[in-house]
């Protein structure tokens, strides 16, 4: 289990995160969401041990992450959400690389390159330069990338920024796939369809701090009664009727449960953030 206890970390005065505990086990997928400037990326960067936190503790079944010589850093995989990839190297190239920087060689490497590129349905594409890719192309050679070195953990930070649908689908298969084989996911990101659809606990952090940590259900038990249900009026309504409902901030649609997105929004608020 991939376990954070109490990061915390300030830069130049300012608290970026500010006493989060947070874990991923084997077979489960984390939602790690956030406002802008919530600490989100902060955060991943000291799971992955990238940076050090000025208190708390990163381990993985015990090991500690974080320091220098630790071979628990081996056993993460990072998907960052600036896309690092060299374009002019060919995917197979890209693949080589990353493989050789956490001491995959010879047979073994090439057995995961083609095992990567498999799942992220680029096999055909393996000689050809990321140069060449498309925008959802590049998202899923970044996730081979991250896979070569058969990581326990997965840590995703925003993958589907910018990529069609269908992309973002055949992502979303991948990770279900990597679950199943036992992977530890943490996965962050401003679409709330994609954590109701893939995680399966969700970690909600605000002005550094984490302000709900549950199952989508037990998230859902926190909203108020009185703001978990839309109405849909059958017949007509007159323009005042409309008029009242909009200024008290009410939108007719169809009758449903509440959304992640009213969690969220109920939890964070909705003033607009940087």
């Amino acid at each position: 289990m991939l376990q954070a206890t109490e990061l915390w970390k300030s830069y130049g005065g300012r608290q970026a995160v500010a006493g989060v505990t947070l874990a991923a086990a084997p077979g489960e997928i984390v939602g790690l969401l956030g406002p802008n400037g919530a600490g989100k990326t902060t955060t991943v960067a000291m799971l992955c041990g990238i940076v050090a936190p000025e208190r708390g503790t990163v381990t993985l079944g015990g090991d500690p992450v974080g320091a220098e010589s630790s071979p628990a850093k081996g056993r993460i995989g990072l998907v960052p959400q600036d896309i690092a990839l060299h374009e002019d190297l060919p995917a197979i190239g890209n693949l080589r690389l990353f493989g050789a920087l956490y001491g995959v060689e010879g047979a073994l490497l090439e057995e995961r390159i083609a095992a990567a590129l498999d799942l992220v349905g680029l096999a055909d594409r393996a000689k050809d330069k990321p140069a060449t890719f498309s925008g959802g192309m590049k998202r899923r050679l970044n996730i081979a990338c991250a896979l070569v070195h058969d990581p326990e953990v997965l840590i995703l930070d925003e993958p589907t920024v910018g990529i069609d649908p269908q992309s973002r689908n055949a992502i979303f298969a991948n990770l279900v796939a990597l679950r199943a084989r036992g992977k530890a996911l943490v996965y962050t990101t401003h679409y709330m369809e994609e954590v109701e659809r893939l995680c399966d606990r969700v970690v909600i952090v605000d002005h550094g701090a984490v302000i709900a940590s549950d199952t989508k259900a037990g998230l859902h038990r926190m909203l108020p009664a009185t703001a978990t249900r839309r109405l849909e009026i059958e017949g007509m309504v007159d323009e005042e009727t409309l008029a009242l409902l909009a200024a008290h901030g009410l939108t007719v649609r169809g009758e449903t449960g509440a959304s992640l997105e009213d969690v969220f929004l109920h939890l964070t608020g909705r003033q607009l953030r940087d």
